[in-house]
């Protein structure tokens, strides 16, 4: 199977729906084969993001934040958007003072994770911050957020959590675990 096979063609795209943090886009394909569809997507932003591991004491830090998306608290690594100017070890080092209290003197990007690319853009790069020492920055979030401290010799436990299940956290501590076993 070619693993590079032609691009459908972009006929249209259409703006539907818009609301104070979103643009949902309408897309009219036509596949190399003659077959056209219409696909609806998050208007693409060139804005990517970044998600923190942060490791100190033989320790994962992980926060506790509301999810409106299903109405529940998730435990999971902080995280936030990279502004415009930042690199994402920048961006990943202010989320990291915002939302845990703490900077790093060693970031390392393990990857970069998309998240249902059939209808979203957005790039989460994942960075393990090492050498931790207390440095807060005033965040945005609307409430304190918990933090959790979790033993990396029990990391894989964290799978067990049922406030853990975030696909891209889930990630996150499979390529931590690689990295760290290094």
């Amino acid at each position: 199977m070619d693993k590079n096979p032609q691009k459908p063609k972009i006929l249209n795209v259409e703006l539907v729906a818009k609301s104070r943090l979103f643009k949902v886009e309408s897309v009219d394909l036509e596949f190399s084969n003659g077959v056209r569809r219409v696909y609806e997507r998050m208007k693409p932003s060139a804005h990517q993001s970044v998600m923190i591991i942060p490791v100190i004491d033989n320790e994962l830090l992980l926060i506790r934040e509301y999810a409106v998306g299903t109405e529940s608290y998730e435990l999971g690594f902080p995280k936030g958007v990279i502004d415009a100017g930042e690199t994402p070890l920048e961006a990943a080092n202010r989320e990291l003072m915002e939302e845990v209290g703490f900077g790093a003197k060693k970031l390392t990007v393990l990857s970069q994770l998309t998240m249902s690319p059939s209808y979203f853009s957005g790039v989460m790069n994942i960075i393990l911050a090492e050498d931790l020492y207390p440095q807060s920055l005033e965040g945005d979030e609307p409430e304190p957020l918990p933090i959790t401290r979790w033993p990396i010799s029990n990391m894989m436990a964290l799978l067990d959590e049922p406030d853990f299940r975030e696909a891209r956290n889930v990630s996150a501590v499979f390529l931590a675990r690689e990295y760290l076993l290094r």
